[in-house]
């Protein structure tokens, strides 16, 4: 029970003291989010043993353990728990005041966004540069990946998913429905055995998604069509499948605005299969107070919103 209290007043008297020792907790977020020296260092452009030091100096300064380290990494104690609400709430004060201070004009600074690698790397990715070209000090990095990007643990400033979100401090808006329909080659389905229905699709090899692996449930597909198809060729990313299906040996459910980049794919029995999906855009209400991050996301939705037809038809 002593221990305990301890902990608690360490932490009170640490955030009394937090604008004196900002750096500390910086280094304290890092690492609560990254989970590891080596991650808080790479997001921070430093050395683990910076990392480390900061850390220990914290501790000490607030008398109390901050986090319990183990072979797979650092996890945070109680009291860690409860120092990170308060840093996240000055960490967010710190950062309304700086976009408030930047101004609405100045659209300057490094703006994260995490996509899906379908989204991020065949439509977001051609389309960046328009921006930054009438910005010269802006800078986009695009994380095309099949996660899910956790925006309270600042993994990303914008996030664009397939599902809404029920959490309290993040701003959704609903971008775009797009429909995925099965493709292969034209070299495939002039040698393989004619399609006529899709009880017929069971028939061909197809290559789909690890299921285990799906960073989203929208993305399990066997029952959406309606046919028990077995991929025996699997991945967790997109863009490989694409290319498996591209060799000519299998089918494949692919968006229609990521097949329309390659023309020797060709929709099978459109009118009879076809998915319907939805992308959402997320940003932190922190974020969006900065004037380059809303840059960012009302390019997108306005890219988004041009290209109704390539996300529906392709």
């Amino acid at each position: 029970m002593v221990a305990k209290q301890s902990a608690t007043s360490g932490v009170n008297r640490g955030a009394a003291r937090t604008q004196d020792n900002w750096d500390d907790y910086r280094y304290f977020l890092a690492v609560a989010r990254g989970g590891t020296l080596s991650a808080a260092a790479q997001q921070l452009d430093t050395e683990h043993t910076t990392v480390a030091r900061h850390i220990h100096a914290l501790e000490r300064a607030l008398n109390t353990r901050l986090f319990h380290k183990s072979h797979v990494g650092y996890a945070l104690t109680a009291a860690g728990e409860r120092l990170l609400a308060t840093a996240e709430t000055i960490e967010s004060a710190l950062l309304a005041s700086k976009a408030a201070a930047a101004g609405e004009q100045d659209i300057a600074g490094i703006v994260r966004v995490g996509a899906p690698d379908g989204f991020g790397s065949m439509f977001l990715a051609p389309r960046i540069h328009a921006l930054t070209a009438q910005h010269p000090r802006l800078e986009v990095e695009i994380f095309a990946a099949a996660r899910l990007f956790s925006l309270t643990r600042r993994e990303a400033d914008i996030a664009i998913g397939l599902s809404g979100t029920e959490h309290l401090r993040v701003a959704s808006r609903r971008l775009t429905d797009y429909r995925m329909f099965v493709y292969g080659t034209k070299s495939y389905l002039k040698q393989a055995e004619r399609i006529r229905t899709r009880e017929d699709l069971a028939r061909h090899p197809f290559v789909g998604y690890v299921e285990e692996h799906l960073f989203s449930p929208e993305l399990s597909f066997p029952s959406a069509i309606g046919v028990d198809y077995h991929a025996r060729v699997r991945s967790t990313n997109l863009l490989t499948q694409v290319h498996s299906t591209l060799s000519g040996q299998c089918l494949c459910i692919i968006p229609a605005y990521v097949a329309a980049a390659f023309p020797t794919l060709t929709p099978v029995l459109p009118d009879q299969v076809e998915v319907t999906r939805t992308f959402h855009m997320h940003v932190h209400e922190d974020h969006w107070k900065a004037a380059h991050v809303r840059a960012v996301a009302n390019f997108i939705a306005e890219q988004v919103d041009a290209s109704t037809s390539l996300f529906m038809n392709g």
